[in-house]
């Protein structure tokens, strides 16, 4: 399998069993319910020049993934995540626009998050980084920084839901620290969109943050990451979560069920971080300052919003799309976790055939932090 060619070669520590060619993955065959996840044997993948071959050490769970397999991008959806991933538990049907830009490429493998081991480089690949362990970014942007034009793993390639995956050499980072694979494994796609939300915003020291879903993977990195910058952040969260989010940063926890207005204030807020949306969303708007920001990346709670303009043009508001990553990003990020200035939060780990159960479990949202799969444990080859 790793012989000279265009897998490369790699130490011996590092053989598989000889003729090994395929792996265990989960592979979604369409929109749907759970039925459309598939755990079976499929190739291992082989990394073509400029690209690597990774051992799939732990793979987090995200929204994205849910969302994909659902069809819920579609301009069809009106609905939260929740709500649409009951409907499609009753009927499936493939969605044409259902994907982050277009269709999606059914079947194919998901799994935005991926903490790896270099096994095997392209044909002119650097062999001296296999036995790396790396985070992979998920957001690239092939035709460079100057363009917002991104493709992410998992939604427009196969991800990380499998024991290997090939990826862009340039696109993943060597990792130096004593954390566990389980906790890297659920940085890249909630701590890479938070930290993205906060640098396009420019959130600045003093300023006061409102976090929606501050429970949740993005928002519990963004409440760390906002008290990294020195911001007075106030969290959103359910009740019975209301001490785990105080416990990693927020400086004050409202009530989810509480109207938010009428708890801070109008006008109190410099900028308001909101991956729910739904309902409350007029809300948020009008606790922001004149001048504040709003920045989003998601909509759980609902993707179609009810927008007073009076509110936006009269207040000077901005309104921040986020999904490509800017280039500071990630390479910030692995800072921050290398000098210990941000932690993880792995609420549960599964092995990666349960996949369903955890992806159950996670839209119950009775969890704080990210959910992780565990890939099966890859057989090496034994002397004699």
């Amino acid at each position: 399998m790793f012989r000279d060619g265009s897998m490369g070669t790699k130490p011996d520590r590092f053989d598989l069993v000889p003729g090994r060619l395929t792996m265990k993955a989960v592979v979604t065959t369409g929109n749907g319910g759970y039925d459309r996840l598939h755990y079976r044997d499929v190739p291992i993948p082989e990394p073509g020049a400029g690209e690597v071959l990774l051992q799939v050490l732990a793979a987090g769970v995200n929204n994205t993934e849910i969302n994909t397999r659902l069809g819920w991008y579609s301009s069809t959806v009106t609905t939260g995540t929740s709500d649409q991933a009951a409907a499609a538990e009753q009927a499936a049907t493939a969605k044409a626009d259902g994907g982050w830009d277009a269709a999606t490429p059914f079947p194919f493998i998901q799994g935005t998050d991926c903490c790896g081991r270099v096994v095997a480089v392209g044909r002119g690949g650097d062999q001296r980084i296999i036995g790396t362990r790396v985070l992979v970014r998920p957001c690239m942007r092939p035709l460079g920084f100057q363009s917002m034009e991104n493709v992410w793993m998992a939604s427009d390639f196969d991800g990380a839901f499998a024991q290997f995956v090939k990826v862009p050499a340039a696109e993943i980072f060597p990792v130096q620290c004593a954390w566990s694979d389980a906790e890297l494994g659920s940085i890249p796609c909630a701590y890479g969109t938070a930290e993205n939300m906060l640098h396009r915003a420019r959130l600045l020291r003093g300023e006061h943050v409102l976090v929606a879903g501050a429970s949740g993977g993005v928002g519990s990195a963004v409440v760390q990451l906002a008290k990294r910058r020195g911001a007075l952040v106030t969290a959103i969260a359910a009740w019975a979560k209301m001490e785990q989010v105080r416990s990693i940063g927020a400086d004050r926890v409202i009530d989810r069920a509480a109207d938010i207005a009428a708890s801070l204030g109008e006008k109190s807020v410099d900028l308001v971080v909101d991956n729910v949306a739904g309902p409350a969303f007029p809300g948020l708007l009008r606790v922001l300052r004149r001048g504040g920001r709003y920045v989003s990346s998601g909509a759980i709670g609902g993707p179609l919003v009810e927008l007073d303009m009076r509110t936006f043009y009269l207040r000077d508001l901005t309104l921040i799309g986020c999904t490509a990553w800017d280039e500071p990003v990630f390479p910030n990020l692995m800072r921050y976790l290398e000098r210990g200035e941000i932690r993880p939060l792995v609420a549960k780990t599964f092995p990666l055939e349960r996949i369903a159960d955890a992806q159950r479990e996670f839209l119950e949202k009775q969890h704080v932090g990210n959910f992780v799969l565990i890939p099966p444990a890859v057989e090496r080859a034994t002397d004699g």
